[in-house]
């Protein structure tokens, strides 16, 4: 893909960052080739793993390092700069790695691997290199390890097919064809930052990456370059729009904007529509593991829970025997990819409870409506069970943000000596307007059944987040469970 681009639209920036720098895909083509030759010198070869440790302002680098690792036929193993060093070592010697490239400035943790920065890469690069081994659809590009939010981390295998599936190198009408630039700030190492990497690949418009997440910083991004195509996640919507840049900065190039990793509560999803006028507004629902499998929904009013109906691949939500459940039922949430299948590293015995005959068990509790719409129940490890019922917390978090002093909440399961769970909720409350947890229980009172409403309400200034903006619950718990 690089390597036609490079051919095609050598002069073209594919990655700029919001500091000033870029690349354009002649420079990427030409610095990854070398690097992949002094890979190859090191003794890297096909199959071979090697980490590469990026934080989220080396995005140029991190990607030429990218397509080195696979142009040597090795085995990118993506990891943020911003994960502490015994949870990188754990990763690396868990996936075998032979060596890890970092970016300067990067502390580099010790192994078995040998480590080694771009620039020393680089200058030793052969003067008269050798070819570099073929590479097939078949074979293994990269291990993305999970965000590690329902337990240890997890890697996830895909081929140079499963990441390619649906791309085309060579055609003269691309995606996202409205803009010049998409902008994203995903930090590398999550299954959003990696569909951003394949969109600069494949993409007519370039990537801007913004280098450091603040809803001011990067409403001026959009405003400043005219930046057609934006890329988020939940929570970087709700702070854009808590921030009230929409007020603040001119938003009307935004043609698309597209929220991942998790589901768009209502409520933010209304509020994008009004903040970016011109701009349509898509939910996307995939994993990891499904990739690129995926549903898409452009934000409908009248249906504010729905997740649309499957883009790519196959969705089904099946009873506990495995066989699907009728319209409106809940069951467990599965989706197929369209090519080949992704898998577990290294780990049989968790693959086999996730990819099923060639579907992908999402860990999520849903039903299809009469439309083919997918609607979300909950994650089935935080639904929270207590006495007789069982409680949504994506439910109660959406009823939570209905009230105007609700920025942000998440809801957690705490336990309780009678009914085994009660319902607790973290809040980060708005700026301009006063909270109060009574006045809130009796907002939700009217909203919520009364086994729903959070018998615990903590506020907080921010939520604990993973690296894809997902809210850590595990964290949540042990902070709620804590005397107050």
């Amino acid at each position: 893909m690089l390597e036609a681009r490079s051919q095609a639209q050598p002069d073209r920036v594919a990655i700029a960052t919001d500091d000033g720098r870029s690349l354009t895909f002649a420079d990427w083509h030409r610095r990854s080739t070398a690097v992949a030759h002094a890979l190859a010198g090191r003794g890297i070869g096909p199959g071979d793993r090697v980490g590469l440790l990026f934080g989220l302002r080396d995005w140029p680098e991190y990607a030429l390092c990218y397509c080195a690792v696979t142009r040597a036929g090795a085995v990118a193993v993506p990891v943020s700069g911003r994960q502490p060093a015994e949870a990188v070592r754990h990763l690396l010697d868990h996936c075998g790695a032979a060596g890890l490239i970092t970016a300067p400035g990067v502390d580099r943790p010790e192994g078995t691997w040998w480590t080694g920065r771009l620039d020393e890469l680089e200058a030793e690069a052969p003067a008269h290199p050798p070819e570099l081994p073929p590479v097939t659809a078949a074979d293994l590009a990269q291990v993305l390890y999970t965000s590690g939010t329902t337990g240890r981390p997890k890697g996830v295998a895909a081929t140079h097919g499963n990441l390619t599936y649906g791309t085309r190198p060579t055609a003269r009408h691309r995606p996202l064809a409205h803009s010049e630039q998409f902008l994203h700030s995903f930090a590398v190492g999550t299954n959003a930052g990696q569909t951003m990497l394949v969109n600069a690949l494949d993409a007519h418009a370039g990537a801007l990456v913004a280098t450091h997440f603040t809803p001011g910083r990067f409403a001026r991004l959009i405003e400043q370059r005219s930046v057609g195509s934006v890329f988020v996640v939940p929570a970087m919507a709700a702070e854009l729009l808590h921030a009230k840049v929409h007020t603040r900065f001119d938003l009307s190039s935004v043609r698309l904007l597209g929220s991942t990793a998790a589901a768009l509560p209502p409520k933010v999803a209304t509020g994008l529509t009004g903040a970016f006028p011109n701009a349509t507004v898509v939910n996307y629902y995939t994993s990891t593991e499904a990739a690129p499998a995926q549903t898409a929904m452009i934000f409908d009013p009248a249906r504010p829970t729905a997740l649309g109906r499957v883009a790519q691949g196959a969705v089904l939500v099946a009873g506990p025997d495995g066989r699907p459940v009728p319209a409106g039922t809940s069951g467990d949430v599965h989706l197929r990819s369209p090519g080949s299948q992704r898998s577990y590293y290294r780990d049989a015995e968790a693959g086999a409870q996730v990819f099923r005959t060639g579907w992908v068990r999402m860990g999520d509790i849903g039903f299809l409506d009469e439309d083919g719409y997918l609607h979300l129940v909950d994650r089935e490890s935080d639904v929270i069970k207590s006495g007789a019922h069982k409680v949504s917390t994506l439910q109660v978090e959406a009823a939570a943000l209905e009230h105007p002093a609700v920025a942000e909440v998440a809801v957690v399961g705490l336990p309780h000596p009678v009914l085994g769970m009660s319902v607790a909720a973290a809040v980060v409350p708005a700026a301009d307007v006063p909270f109060d947890a009574a006045e809130l229980r009796a907002f939700l009172a009217g909203r919520l059944a009364a086994h729903e409403i959070p018998s615990r309400i903590a506020t907080l200034a921010e939520l604990p987040r993973n690296e894809g903006g997902k809210p850590l619950k595990r964290a949540l718990r042990d902070l709620l469970a804590a005397p107050a």
